[in-house]
């Protein structure tokens, strides 16, 4: 009963979908990536400066 199943969520995303629309959520997945790439930059600048 803890766990959720494929057809849960597939619900759930359709229910996103429908709520959000699929251009807002291309709009932010693209966002996230991008923070997510400059994180990710400024973590492994920060380990090249540390030696």
């Amino acid at each position: 009963m803890g766990s959720f199943s494929v057809w849960h969520w597939l619900i759930v995303l359709a229910v996103v979908v429908l709520v959000f629309g699929t251009k807002r959520l291309r709009t932010l997945g693209g966002d996230l990536g991008a923070a997510l790439k400059s994180f990710k930059e400024a973590s492994q600048d920060r380990s090249s400066h540390k030696g």
